[in-house]
């Protein structure tokens, strides 16, 4: 679909403000005319002084004139910038209320899809892309209009054969633009806001982990993206900088040559008759001719920043054309909490295969259900269509007997809780974020929850108890722990409908055997749908599914899946050869 015009795509965002910007480009298109007549005053004093009869009056109301039209041009100027700074304070406002706005009615699935870091620079940097476009470059496109018109006019009208001279170098130099903003420069910027992107969002990504990575010994080979992303960036640069070197070269000393062409020029004109007219001439076309290339290097700069903000704003388009997620406002309240998945079918957005492909079973009211099987066959994204992290393409999920569209989005948070592979804590005190899908708990109900999911002791060691904040005003807990004080949260919250997703999957034994304890508890008289990453957690299971490539290939108890012979019964034998697994030769070799 073809875009609409840049100007027009950042409207949305001025609101009330759009009559500044037009105010804008208007007096910079006056202050850009009235900038000229310095030169016109100054070409009449020459004039004057070259004269037969040069008198003082004449060239002090001249020079008046002078100093007040260069007055008059920077104030123009000066309240035009203020006009166009008060609209790209509003539109860079703007798109980040919006922005935030759109993050806050995604779908979960989108933040599974795409990193913190990037959306936050998506939202914050671009936002602040379109500032210095709007205040600075749009205001001076009207003097890169306006201001060459009257110029060259003036300069035709004074005297004809030197204005043409002096356009000499200014066609060469257009020409060695048209080499500089070519389709290769415009991939470029693509690849340069692509890469700046990736390097912002993985420095922020950086940052965050950092002070867990000193705290618990880890490498720093671990941020090799970081590392990767500043490479291609630096790589990028440095090849698109090498290409501009000749032709940005020849454009700069081609523009800066007036003189080289109005000298032989003004020589071979003067006679005895005409040397006061030439040099007065000479003088005005060797101060006014570089105003071209002041000109010209403002249209540069503004299509330069024109296309980053096209390239800003595309980015930002992704996000705001993103599907909402949309719920019913209110819904009757949910009796029965049985799940049943039906002929569900899932594919990822730009993507042509299945996921899941025509999947149904159902979960009764307190059942366990664990689903089991390679990495990437589909059972992260079937417990997590549960909770809507995205809509299916097909088929229905019900809850209670109920689609879950046709749930509130209050209805449908409430009832489920889910304790994911990475917990995530927020940077702020441990009872905070225990309490944070119980708002109104009691004292005796959190330290209920700290007692069964196992994480008592960690709040006994920490200086400040409950009270400790996480992050660098406070502590930091490692995996293991923070699993546990999710699962904490997760009891607190109690819902009727739990999702675990691989929670002990990079835990430690030692953690392992306390989570493995706090999600017993948790499981407890609760629909519960687990994502087996360890197989010994599945063998109390009430049923246990094996996905395969989006499909159930097989169901039924530890027990029947063992006696089938089977998938289960592989990888339940494979799994147990390599818990088994040892050293057989430990002697030292000399």
């Amino acid at each position: 679909m073809k875009k609409k015009f840049l100007f027009v795509r950042l409207m949305p965002y001025m609101e009330n403000k759009i009559y500044l910007l037009y105010a804008s480009l208007i007096l910079s298109a006056l202050s850009s005319i009235l900038g000229l007549l310095p030169f016109i005053f100054l070409w009449l004093i020459i004039k004057e002084l070259l004269g037969n009869d040069p008198t003082i009056d004449n060239v002090a109301t001249h020079a008046w004139l002078t100093l007040a039209s260069a007055l008059i041009a920077m104030i123009f100027y000066f309240v035009a910038l203020l006009c166009s700074h008060l609209t790209a304070f509003r539109v860079e406002t703007g798109m980040r209320k919006m922005g935030m706005r759109k993050v806050i009615n995604l779908p979960l699935g989108f933040f599974s899809e795409n990193q913190t870091g990037k959306i936050r620079s998506i939202i914050d940097e671009n936002a602040s892309q379109t500032h210095t476009f709007l205040a600075h470059q749009l205001p001076d496109v009207s003097a890169t209009v306006i201001a060459p018109i009257a110029l060259l006019i003036i300069m035709l009208i004074i005297d004809w054969r030197m204005g043409l001279v002096s356009l000499i170098p200014i066609v060469l130099g257009l020409i060695a633009m048209s080499f500089m903003m070519n389709k290769d420069g415009e991939e470029f910027r693509r690849q340069y806001m692509d890469y700046l992107q990736e390097m912002t969002s993985e420095s922020i990504e950086y940052v965050r982990g950092i002070s867990v990575v000193k705290t618990f010994g880890q490498s720093v080979h671990a941020f090799t993206r970081f590392v990767d992303s500043i490479t291609k960036y630096k790589e990028a640069v440095v090849a698109y900088t090498l290409m501009w070197k000749k032709p940005m070269a020849f454009y700069t000393v081609i523009m800066q040559s007036a003189a080289f062409f109005l000298v032989p020029f003004a020589i071979f004109s003067i006679n005895a008759n005409n040397l006061s007219t030439v040099l007065s001439n000479f003088i005005f076309y060797l101060l006014i001719a570089p105003n071209f290339t002041l000109l010209f290097m403002r249209s540069m700069y503004f299509q330069n920043t024109a296309n980053m903000v096209k390239q800003s704003l595309d980015r930002f388009d992704a996000i705001m054309d993103y599907p909402d997620m949309i719920f019913e406002v209110q819904s009757k309240p949910l009796t029965s909490f049985d799940v049943e998945f039906k002929n569900v079918v899932f594919s990822y957005k730009d993507t042509t295969t299945n996921i899941v492909n025509g999947v149904s079973f159902t979960i009764k009211e307190g059942e366990v259900v664990a689903l089991v099987g390679a990495s990437g066959g589909g059972k992260t994204t079937i417990a997590r269509l549960l909770a809507r992290f995205w809509d299916v393409q097909s088929g229905e999920i019900l809850i209670g007997g109920r689609n879950i569209k046709t749930l509130s989005r209050q209805a449908l948070m409430t009832h489920i809780t889910f304790v994911l592979q990475n917990t995530k804590l927020f940077n702020t005190s441990i009872r905070e974020n225990i309490i944070y899908g119980k708002p109104d708990a009691t004292d005796d109900e959190i330290s209920r929850a700290l007692t069964l999911s196992q994480s008592q002791e960690i709040i006994d060691m920490l200086p400040h108890g409950l009270d400790t904040n996480i992050g660098t005003s406070g502590t930091y807990l490692s995996g293991g722990q923070q699993q546990r004080i999710g699962l904490a949260r997760a009891l607190l919250k109690d819902a009727p409908i739990v999702i675990l997703d691989e929670a002990t999957a990079f835990a430690d034994p030692e953690n392992e055997h306390l989570i493995q304890q706090a999600l017993k508890e948790l499981s407890k008289g609760k629909t519960t749908l687990m994502i087996a990453h360890r197989l010994t957690t599945t063998r109390d299971a009430d049923k246990i599914l094996v996905i395969d490539k989006g499909n159930i290939v097989e169901s039924g108890s530890h027990a029947e899946l063992l006696s089938k012979d089977g998938c289960y019964r592989t990888m339940w034998d494979e799994y147990q050869q390599s818990i088994d697994w040892k050293l057989t030769n430990t002697e030292r070799v000399l």
